[in-house]
């Protein structure tokens, strides 16, 4: 299989399981991210369909963005946490096991990308590989951030306004 029609796949994937785990998170913040993942999963596999789609044309695409999005949607989601936090939340075993998941999910997709653009016949190839590999770390990092709020609320929000014991 082509590492576009591979990317498209995987992408796919992603979408479908982070909608289910938005349709089935008790917490808001959850269902937020969730949704919004399955949405750049879907933004990603339609980049990929492009790409590949003008390559078999003998086409070159327009355009390759360096990043897709640059996580902002993913941290406006959090700075509306920060507001809504609360102290105590009770946690399903199978919210943490989606965002276990999903981590994993997250990293290989990040590792499939990064050998991708390393071996990338083309430019464009390279450029989009290059820019998901990023948005993908970026994913891993905002499922870390909301594993810790959910299993230690007053510790993120602590952390994620760099609160420290002298007042700082």
């Amino acid at each position: 299989m082509e590492p576009l029609e591979m990317a498209i796949k995987m992408e796919i994937e992603g979408k479908e399981f982070y909608e289910k785990a938005s349709q089935k998170a008790s917490d808001k913040l959850g269902k937020e991210l969730f949704s919004r993942l399955a949405q750049e999963e879907d933004f990603h596999a339609a980049k990929a369909r492009e790409i590949s789609d003008f390559l078999k044309r003998g086409e070159s695409p327009l355009a390759i963005e360096e990043s897709l999005d640059k996580a902002q949607k993913l941290n406006s989601i959090f700075a509306r946490a920060k507001k809504e936090i609360q102290a105590k939340r009770q946690i399903s075993s199978s919210e943490l096991k989606a965002i276990e998941i999903a981590l994993d999910m997250e990293e290989k997709s990040r590792k499939f990308y990064e050998d991708q653009s390393a071996s990338a016949r083309t430019d464009f190839e390279k450029r989009f590989f290059k820019a998901v590999k990023q948005e993908e770390r970026g994913h891993y990092l905002s499922l870390v951030s909301y594993r810790e709020y959910m299993v230690d609320p007053a510790g993120w929000f602590a952390k994620s306004e760099h609160i420290s014991l002298d007042g700082g």
